[in-house]
């Protein structure tokens, strides 16, 4: 069956950084569109980026324009996102999603089949 799992969150100090992975599996990886969403407490879900299936094409939510960098090696089918300069109001529950190909660029939950379960990142300032 499919799987998303995410992986690599943690507790950080304000300007630190943390890198997230997600392992695919029980799909052809390398024919989805890939995307990163983020849920702190008590606020709706809300895209934070998104990678074409061969990664040649991203888009970045304005609050994280210029800190975050999205990549993947289908070789490992394999999603990450680097977070670097990191904020308090980074802090959430980060999830990765599978976007068919279709869309692009993938930007709300409707576009995306496939979810993770999640991995927390708290920053503290």
């Amino acid at each position: 069956q499919v799987q998303l799992v995410e992986s690599g969150g943690g507790s950080v100090q304000a300007g630190g950084s943390l890198r997230l992975s997600c392992a695919a599996s029980g799909y052809t990886y390398s024919s989805y569109n890939m995307g990163w969403f983020r849920q702190a407490a008590g606020n709706k879900r809300e895209w934070v980026s998104s990678i074409s299936t061969q990664g040649a094409s991203t888009r970045y939510a304005d609050s994280v324009k210029g800190r975050f960098t999205v990549s993947r090696d289908n070789a490992k089918n394999t999603l990450y996102l680097q977070m670097n300069s990191l904020k308090f109001e980074d802090t959430a529950m980060y999830y990765c999603a599978a976007a068919p190909r279709g869309t692009w660029p993938p930007v709300d939950q409707k576009d995306f089949a496939y979810w993770g379960q999640g991995t927390q990142v708290t920053v503290s300032s």
